[in-house]
């Protein structure tokens, strides 16, 4: 079973996958200064960064920046892969 780009490496203990919710709409020419994670804009008007941290300073470098950049931090959660029966699906919720 290969392993994708935002599945933790089972192997690295202290990685996790996070979910990072920021008020309003950024443009995808942020996605360089949060580097491996995806955005994804929310119905509501907000922008979810996605994806896996290395260790918890890595997951601070990365709320740093976003304190860096101005931007409202609305929520922070650690999120648990889990396992799809249906092929093909990611299995992440």
């Amino acid at each position: 079973m290969s392993k994708t780009p935002l599945q933790p490496d089972p192997l690295k203990r202290s990685q996790a996958y996070y979910k990072i919710r920021i008020k309003g709409h950024l443009s995808p020419s942020w996605l360089a200064s949060f580097e491996g994670m995806q955005l994804t804009h929310t119905p509501g008007g907000d922008t979810l960064l996605a994806g896996v941290v290395a260790d918890q300073a890595a997951l601070h470098g990365l709320l740093g920046r976003i304190r860096d950049l101005n931007l409202t931090l609305l929520s922070v959660t650690r999120v648990t892969p889990e396992r799809s029966s249906r092929p093909g699906a990611s299995g992440l919720k």
